[in-house]
């Protein structure tokens, strides 16, 4: 049903002769799209750029403007919406067009901005559709989207719900869901601004849908519900058109990996790292060591354990010999933690980086500066692990609880300990995370014992596929007409 509904979607864009006159919210919020990228790039600004759902050229226009020397590649799935952006705009050095399903990108990265502006409300499943942009992502590249949020037309479905009516407009996702669909490679934020149309009447809000090719009928239209609907409208002496319109900013990290972190320390942090190491043929990273004079670094015991190469490995950004905090444990030897001089490893090869925290999400690095801070920071997806022991939940749930408020991502839980049902459906449940692994008790830890415990755990390409609360395919029931921007 998917290739079908594409398929009326393309042929209803391509049939759209009459979209620049009627487009009058596309072209503003093309307009502001362009103000957001600009605010948010860095002075040189992208090299490459990439632009899906074009149009006739709004957005494309305006980045010609604001990246002359970028080289873009505007696509669109409607190949008479190219030829229309391609006589109104002219390829050349700089600018190239291509028909493209956004869901199906057949172009190769690196992009330094992956932007599209009122085309994601037709993705038949926009959390896929976000990860499979982001790998086209250079690394600390954007993506900048705009869509339909909740709340959209609310005069308009007003009439069908008087006339009991349901009415044939899909429900649009609000801003909670659409941040739970962002990838696990970086951070976004949305935010929602409302602009209001005026068409002369309800039957020209219609039209200019159509106009516009957002009028894909759906199998089961009957053309009479639509006519009672606009007898109602004829009541009212103004007829207004809310568009509630997200606009989203994601920025990839500038290296794959994770941020293993823990519900408190002595959890299983470096034995976790090790496992996610071997299975994921990643590098490794402690940012902060303390403890050096009890036991052994970490990054000795990970090398040990998952049997890495020098080259997998990455050197501290500090090494304390208390068992303390990193601050408390600097303190003790006359020194202070610079969190600007925690910069991430650049890692020349494919592979993942598994950065290993030290103590939980709130462990003080610096004056003003958490753990929780420095993950924020390295915009990296969180793997959080918790013991499986009375009282996990409680400790689990308020770890998740503060990552949330800081919008970092967390790709699962992993769960140390004698096997506990109950506290892996309530953290499941209530945390609404993924429980990557439950690792049992460790009567001895050996790079063999690591070997097997890494084969408990679901894959790179797997593990990254996942995001909590992804709301899946977006299609609707194709049984109504559908009208939407």
């Amino acid at each position: 049903m998917t290739s079908i509904r594409k398929h009326r979607i393309a042929r209803s864009f391509n049939a759209a002769s009459g979209y620049d006159s009627a487009a009058r919210v596309q072209r503003i919020v093309a307009d502001r799209l362009a103000q957001q990228i600009a605010s948010t790039s860095a002075r040189s600004g992208p090299r490459r750029i990439l632009e899906v759902g074009c149009g006739t050229g709004f957005l494309t226009q305006r980045l010609r403007a604001l990246f002359p020397t970028a080289k873009i590649v505007a696509t669109d799935i409607a190949p008479d919406m190219i030829r229309r952006a391609r006589a109104k705009l002219h390829e050349g050095p700089h600018l190239a067009f291509h028909v493209m399903d956004a869901e199906k990108p057949d172009l190769d990265g690196p992009f330094d901005l992956i932007c599209s502006s009122m085309a994601m409300q037709w993705f038949s499943d926009r959390r896929l559709a976000m990860q499979t942009l982001s790998s086209l992502l250079a690394p600390d590249g954007t993506m900048a989207f705009t869509t339909l949020c909740s709340g959209s037309f609310t005069q308009w479905r007003g009439y069908y719900a008087l006339l009991n009516l349901e009415c044939p407009m899909p429900e649009h996702p609000d801003l909670q869901t659409l941040e739970r669909e962002w990838p696990l490679s970086g951070r976004g934020t949305w935010t929602c601004e409302t602009i209001v149309d005026l068409p002369r009447s309800a039957l020209s809000f219609v039209r200019e849908l159509r106009a516009i090719g957002a009028g894909t009928p759906r199998p089961g239209h009957t053309p009479a519900s639509l006519r009672h609907v606009l007898q109602a409208a004829r009541r009212d002496a103004v007829f207004s058109a809310n568009y509630n319109v997200a606009f989203g900013m994601f920025c990839r990290a500038s290296q794959s990996g994770v941020f293993v972190t823990g519900t408190d320390t002595g959890v299983g942090k470096t034995v976790v790292s090790a496992v996610l190491a071997r299975a994921w043929h990643a590098s490794y990273w402690k940012p902060l060591q303390s403890g050096i004079a009890d036991e052994p670094a970490d990054t000795t015991s990970v090398a040990t354990l998952a049997a890495l190469s020098p080259d997998r490995l990455h050197p501290p950004a500090g090494v304390y010999a208390a068992s303390l905090s990193p601050e408390d444990a600097a303190a003790c030897e006359g020194k202070v933690i610079d969190p600007d001089l925690i910069v991430l490893p650049r890692d020349e090869s494919s592979r993942p980086m598994i950065v290993e925290g030290a103590g939980g999400v709130m462990v003080p690095i610096s004056a003003g500066f958490l753990m929780l801070d420095l993950m924020e920071r390295l915009r990296l997806p969180v793997v959080l692990v918790a013991r499986s022991t009375l009282g996990t939940i409680n400790h689990t749930l308020l770890s998740l609880a503060v990552l949330r408020q800081r919008d970092i991502p967390v790709m699962g839980v992993i769960l140390n300990g004698p096997d506990n049902p109950y506290a892996r459906s309530a953290i499941e449940r209530h945390g609404q995370v993924r429980i990557l692994a439950e690792f049992p008790t460790l009567d001895v830890v050996s790079s063999d014992t690591v070997e097997q415990l890494a084969r408990m755990v679901p894959d790179w390409k797997d593990a990254c596929a996942f995001s909590t609360g992804g709301s899946g395919p977006q299609d609707t029931p194709e049984s109504q007409p559908c009208l939407q921007g």
